[in-house]
């Protein structure tokens, strides 16, 4: 098996997609305010992609080492209902929201950027490192993005996921109507 049908072959299994933050769903940048408030920037088409991945029935979590009021709210933003933050040991994190989702390791998508990360990655059946990813996360992906994190990775990923699905251009023929 080539490694195009072994990708699509991921793809077309995935049912929960699961997200760190900081690198990925962000540009990696923490900005504080003077007031020591801290401050995230998303992008809009992360978010459209996770709003049209949910209305498909299918599950999104957050794994994150940091805290952060903001990821709770852009995760109700987008109605990501699983969120696990302050993970010090991504892997046991997976391990406990497969339990929570009740979805197979296998049927599994994770994205990370960094080398904490790479428990995470190693334990799904699909591994997506964004494309500024650091050298390890990039060697242990399946796939590696052509956007950096926060600039479209994660839209990227679930097009990809969808293509292979057979459910991409269904949802495009609705927008176009």
């Amino acid at each position: 098996m080539n490694k195009e049908t072994s990708l699509i072959r991921r793809c077309s299994r995935i049912e929960l997609l699961v997200l760190d933050v900081d690198g990925v769903l962000t540009d990696g940048r923490i900005v504080y305010s003077d007031s020591g408030e801290e401050l995230k920037a998303f992008h809009v088409r992360d978010g459209s992609g996770l709003k049209l991945w949910t209305s498909l029935g299918k599950h999104a979590g957050i794994i994150t080492g940091r805290r952060s009021p903001i990821v709770e709210r852009r995760a109700r933003e987008l109605d990501i209902a699983h969120v696990i933050q302050g993970a010090n040991d991504k892997k046991a994190a997976l391990v406990k929201m497969l339990g929570d989702v009740g979805v197979a390791a296998e049927k599994t998508c994770a994205i990370g950027d960094d080398i904490v990360d790479l428990p995470m990655l190693r334990a799904c059946g699909l591994a997506i490192a964004v494309a500024d990813a650091c050298a390890e996360a990039k060697e242990d992906a399946h796939y590696v993005t052509t956007a950096p994190g926060g600039r479209g990775a994660v839209r990227e990923a679930i097009e990809l996921i969808l293509r292979a699905q057979g459910r991409w251009q269904g949802i495009v023929a609705q927008h176009r109507q």
